[in-house]
Order: structure tokens, then C-alpha cells, then sequence
């Protein structure tokens, strides 16, 4: 496995399309004011475009992994590539709310078939020793696809006009897609699984995804459905995802489950995925409410907003660079690190905001987001490595699918509460986006908090037990002297 040089070739065409499907969750920002005013789309059309991407894209991940994990990764992997550029392709070519929105929903569905695939290939090709440089790359395509999505839409609509730069937002995909289904087929190892007639659990598929829809569509529709009833369906998803549970400790005494729920028994990936979970919640927030308070607020054309939150990629490119190197040697105290940066790059964007007035704000920004973007560095790929460190290859897809659901259920609860925050207080300041802006942002730096402690916890954990270890190993020492 390690001797195959060829492995670093087929990571590049699995990270060139994972920085497609994720740049595809941020790039649309600010191109929506270009797509309503072509296709005169009412506010919830706009909203369906932007989560109904998220929603497949969540709920495709973990039967795609266990698919994969059961079938082969290298087809499924092609398969979804397929499928996205072609979807991209018709989002392009649409004329109408309908036909875009029905594409974004396949859109999301192949980016979530594809995504799992990525991290059980790493597994498969990589020993466990070796993987920290791969797991870094992915990291890093994470954070930039996400944070450099909102400049290079902004490029493409100041370079080829506004009422066919968001076209090209989606057709840049198909080049790149097309290059990457040849090359994947000829890099891409293709290996025979061991569990091709283990069944797939369609029940536990069924349950998992119905729970994970009534979950999402509230948060998603948050401020489109009025009224407290659309909760409901939250609650309904709540006991859904319970009796998914039960389901699934039952299959699992007979046959492999869809999700190894004994895997949460494990503190490096329960604490991990609690972690990505809080972390997206904030993380992604950033962008969806600077660009719209900069562009809206300050008058910031979509290439200058684009412009503005650069500093942020440029850091989280950096950081990913990094971590890669240290993360064997430090583990979680490095994402300790990361979120404590990141904390204190939010902050400090907020005084550096409030101090500079007007549309100067965006360049004294700058620094402070420069230096949160190297915290979220520091963050996401280690804490991926350190997540998945001890889970055996077999069943590395839906694992990594479970932390990616988890990630994207996170992304569509911190849009919901930041959203909701920021238009309320947008509201009740007769229009103060500053003030919107700022209010929003601390809920936004409340979330890394609560995920900064779930990872202080871990450290703290694995300190007492390494001291307790200490302690004990010298009484057993004596104990065998003596006899």
C-alpha cells in the first residue's frame, strides 16, 4: 500500500473535487442578488438554493461512506463526480426557481456521495504514521474552498457582468470535473471489498435520513416558515434519530450497522465530532454574515467583499500547511491552539470594526482575520487526523460521513441562530448593520467557545490519565520485585 507512488497523484483528483463540492456551499453568496434579479426568485426560492444544497449534501453522506465502504470507493467517488458536473452543468443552463433549485438538490447529493469517499481513501492508501500529511491537505481544502468562495464569485460577476457571472459560478465546474472523472479513473486504485454481500441496512439508511431532514428543514426555513409549529418537526426528528439508535444497536448483534455506534465510545472521536460539529456552526457563519454586512451595510461591491475575508483563506491555507507537521506531536493541544486564535481574531475584528468606521473597516479587519484564519487552520484537519486515528480502514467512509453530517448539521444550525440573530437585531436598530453585525458575530465566537471547551476537555482528560498511569505503574513494579 505505502510503496505506490501513484497514491499522491489519486489525492490530488479526490482533493480537486472535494474543492469543488465545498466551495460550491460558499461561492453562491454573493452571487444571490445576481440570480434573483435574473430569474426573479422570491425569498424563499433564495433560501432553497443556498440550504437545499446543505440538506442532500448532509443527508447523502453516511449511506454514501457505508456504500463505499461496502461496494468500493473509486466507483462511487467517480459516480458522484459525475453526477455533480453534469448538475452543475443544468444550474447553469437554468431559466426558471424550479429547474435551479431541483439542480442544487442534485447538486448536494452528489457532493455528499463524493465527500465520504475522500477521507476512506486517505484511510486506504495511507498508513496510519503517514496520514497526518494528507489529512492536512484535506483540512486545507476545506478552509480555502469554504473562505475563498465568496472572492472568486465575486471575480467571475465583475468580470463577465452580473447577469451571466453567476452562470459561470456553476459552469467552472464542468472543465474541472471532466479532467477529474479521466484522471481519477487512471490514478485511483481500485480495490475489491471483502463486504460486498453484507447487506447496507436500508433501515437504518431510512431512519438516519428522515431524521436528519425534520431536523434541518426548520433550521434551514427558520425565516421563511412563521410561528413556533415548525419545531415540531425538529422534536419528530429528535425521536427519529433516537429510535435510529435503538435500531442500529440491534442490526449491529447480527450484521454491520450503518453507524458503529460503539465508535462514540472512543473519547478521540466522540470529543472530535462534537467538536466539527460547534466548530462549523461558527466557522461558516463568518462568511455568510461579513459579506452581507460589508456588501449590504458598507456598500462593498461582491469583488471587494470577496477581497475583504481573503485574509482569512490566505491564514487557513497557512495554518493547514502547518498543522500537518505537528499534529502527532502535540494532538489536541494544537487544536486547542487553533481555537484560542481563532476567539481571539474574532474579537479582535470586532474592536478593529468599531474603531474604524465606514468603509475603511474591511482593511482594518485585515489582520485580525488573518490571524483567526491560522487558528481555523489549526483546527479543522487535526482535528479530522486525530478523530479518525483509531478507527480501523474498514470502515473509515462512514466514519469520516458521520463527522462530515455532523459538520453540515452544524453549518445549518449556525446560519439559522446567527441569521435569525443578526436580521432581529437588524430590525429592532431601524437598519444599524454595524450593530447587526457585531451581535451576530459573538454569537458566532460563542460557538468556537463551547467547541474550545469540549476540546479542553480532552486534553484535560488525557492528562489526568497519562498522571494516573504514572502513579500506578510504579506500585506494579514493586508488586512484581516482590514476588
Amino acid at each position: 500500500m505505502t510503496s505506490d507512488p501513484q497514491r499522491w497523484r489519486a489525492l490530488a483528483v479526490a482533493l480537486v473535487a472535494g474543492f469543488m463540492t465545498l466551495l460550491d456551499v460558499s461561492i453562491v453568496n454573493v452571487a444571490l442578488p445576481s440570480i434573483r434579479d435574473e430569474l426573479r426568485l422570491s425569498s424563499g426560492e433564495l433560501q432553497w438554493v443556498l440550504s437545499g444544497y446543505a440538506l442532500t449534501f448532509g443527508l447523502l453522506l453516511v449511506p454514501a461512506g457505508r456504500f463505499g465502504d461496502a461496494r468500493g470507493r473509486r466507483n462511487v467517488f467517480i459516480a458522484g463526480l459525475v453526477l455533480f458536473t453534469l448538475s452543475s452543468a443544468a444550474a447553469g443552463l437554468a431559466t426558471s426557481a424550479l429547474w435551479l433549485i431541483i439542480a442544487r438538490l442534485v447538486q448536494g447529493a452528489a457532493a455528499g456521495v463524493m465527500t465520504p469517499q475522500i477521507t476512506g481513501l486517505i484511510q486506504e492508501m495511507f498508513e496510519p504514521k503517514e496520514r497526518a500529511r494528507p489529512f492536512g491537505l484535506f483540512g486545507a481544502t476545506v478552509g480555502i474552498s469554504t473562505a475563498i468562495g465568496p472572492l472568486l464569485g465575486g471575480l467571475l460577476i465583475a468580470g463577465i457582468g452580473e447577469s451571466e457571472g453567476w452562470r459561470w459560478i456553476f459552469y467552472l465546474n464542468i472543465p474541472i470535473g471532466v479532467v477529474a472523472v479521466i484522471l481519477g479513473r487512471l490514478w485511483i486504485p481500485s480495490r475489491k471489498s471483502d463486504k460486498r454481500h453484507e447487506s447496507l441496512d436500508p433501515v437504518g439508511v431510512g431512519l438516519l435520513g428522515l431524521g436528519v431532514v425534520l431536523i434541518l428543514l426548520p433550521l434551514v426555513q427558520e425565516r421563511e416558515w412563521q410561528g413556533n409549529t415548525k419545531w415540531l418537526l425538529a422534536v419528530a426528528g429528535a425521536v427519529i434519530l433516537a429510535l435510529f439508535v435503538v435500531w442500529e444497536r440491534r442490526f449491529g448483534r447480527t450484521s454491520t450497522a450503518l453507524v458503529e455506534l460503539s465508535l462514540f465510545k472512543v473519547r478521540s472521536y466522540g470529543l472530535g465530532a462534537l467538536i466539527g460539529l460547534l466548530y462549523f456552526a461558527g466557522f461558516t457563519t463568518i462568511f455568510f454574515i461579513y459579506t452581507l454586512y460589508l456588501q449590504s451595510g458598507l456598500g462593498y461591491s461582491a469583488l471587494m467583499a470577496g477581497l475583504a475575508v481573503t485574509p482569512f483563506a490566505l491564514g487557513s491555507a497557512v495554518g493547514s500547511a502547518v498543522s500537518g507537521r505537528f499534529v502527532n506531536r502535540y494532538g489536541r493541544h494544537l487544536v486547542v491552539l487553533g481555537l484560542v486564535m481563532v476567539v481571539a481574531g474574532l474579537a479582535a475584528t470586532d474592536v478593529a470594526l468599531t474603531l474604524v468606521e465606514g468603509r475603511g473597516g474591511g482593511a482594518a479587519a485585515a489582520l485580525p482575520l488573518l490571524i483567526a484564519g491560522l487558528g481555523s487552520g489549526l483546527v479543522i484537519s487535526p482535528n479530522q487526523n486525530l478523530s479518525l486515528s483509531e478507527v480501523p480502514v474498514a470502515r473509515a467512509g462512514s466514519a469520516g460521513a458521520v463527522l462530515q453530517t455532523g459538520q453540515r448539521i452544524g453549518t445549518a444550525m449556525g446560519i439559522a441562530a446567527v441569521g435569525a440573530l443578526f436580521f432581529a437585531r437588524l430590525a429592532d436598530s431601524r437598519g444599524d448593520w454595524g450593530s447587526a453585525f457585531r451581535g451576530a458575530l459573538w454569537l458566532t465566537v460563542a460557538f468556537v467557545v463551547v467547541a474550545l471547551a469540549a476540546a479542553l476537555t480532552d486534553v484535560l482528560s488525557s492528562r489526568r490519565r497519562t498522571e494516573d498511569h504514572g502513579r500506578h505503574e510504579p506500585g506494579r513494579h514493586a508488586a512484581a520485585a516482590h514476588d
